[in-house]
């Protein structure tokens, strides 16, 4: 099968970030080649999950937790509503949100919130969403393989409480390891024998134009439930985590030589879709519950916490990849 997409688009750059505007001038960002790289992932994700395989018969090892084809089938149904939950979340562009302006936030962090009532699949209360965008001197490789670690999530990630992660279960969903979704546990919750602790849910997704990492926490008996072919509708979560894109920087200086806002064309990216510069862009996103109560209002104390969880985030990152 042959696929023929041209792709006309037109809009404001002044409401493009602007560490983001090489990357949209290139034409990766929203370009056709974007387009059919997901058209293809997606048709690769289908096959693998409309198989009669079950995880673990090619890898026995990354295997530890029992599960059928019905129940593959609903652990991509829940992921797959989870990924799309987030990007909801991070985009705002299903939901009504409500712009938080406070001065302590940088420009290049947004916090939004919203009333989570009648929504199924995710807990009631205040919703709150922030993000924040980095550039990175590493490759998006580098930085999509280091994320995608279980075994050094705990240099980045409050949830595994200090120590390396296991994988219980991994689906693939293509050709390509990067594209899987797997169900992890903390290690250190199962050497202590805890039986009630949560569960990790994540789904990896990479192509030539961008990677994408989603996780969230998630109940054992929900999961349980799941994992039998049950239905996915059961599990409720918020999903947080990252977006990674070429910088298409012309140079390796980062972001500073690129950012004047009357960039030159041939500084965007050559448009050829591999991107002229040799760092990355990471979007990190976070949607916490701060309040059960609906009608409650967002407290300083609320802002401070989620800010700090971005600093300290992107902060183990840049630790863990030697890149502060």
């Amino acid at each position: 099968m042959q696929v023929t997409w041209v792709e006309h688009s037109e809009y404001d750059e002044s409401g493009v970030q602007h560490i983001f505007r090489p990357l949209v001038r290139s034409g990766i960002g929203f370009g056709a080649q974007r387009w059919v790289a997901t058209l293809q992932r997606q048709c690769e994700c289908l096959a693998a999950i409309m198989s009669s395989s079950v995880p673990g018969e090619d890898h026995p090892v990354t295997c530890k937790t029992a599960i059928t084809v019905s129940g593959k089938r609903s652990v991509a149904k829940l992921a797959q509503r989870m990924t799309r939950n987030f990007c909801a979340g991070v985009c705002a562009t299903y939901h009504k949100w409500e712009l938080v302006q406070v001065g302590n936030i940088g420009e290049d962090a947004r916090l939004m919130i919203r009333n989570g009532t009648n929504n199924p699949g995710e807990p009631q209360g205040v919703v709150l969403s922030a993000t924040m965008s980095v550039w990175m001197p590493v490759t998006r490789q580098r930085l999509f393989d280091l994320l995608q670690d279980e075994r050094l999530r705990s240099q980045w990630d409050v949830l595994s409480h200090g120590g390396p992660m296991q994988q219980m279960v991994c689906i693939s969903k293509g050709q390509d390891r990067g594209n899987s979704i797997s169900l992890l546990r903390s290690g250190t919750a199962a050497n202590n024998g805890n039986q009630n602790s949560m569960l990790i849910l994540q789904e990896t997704s990479t192509d030539i134009s961008s990677s994408l990492i989603v996780y969230a926490a998630v109940d054992i008996p929900g999961m349980n439930v799941v994992m039998s072919g049950g239905e996915s509708d059961c599990v409720a979560f918020l999903p947080s985590g990252f977006s990674i894109v070429p910088d298409c920087f012309a140079r390796a200086g980062g972001p500073d030589t690129a950012c004047n806002g009357t960039l030159a064309k041939e500084e965007g990216g050559s448009g050829s879709g591999s991107g002229s510069g040799c760092g990355c862009l990471l979007t990190v996103g976070f949607q916490i519950l701060v309040n059960s109560l609906p009608a409650a209002k967002l407290t300083m104390e609320s802002v401070d916490t989620v800010n700090a969880l971005m600093s300290r985030t992107i902060q183990g990152i840049k630790e863990a990849l030697h890149c502060n």
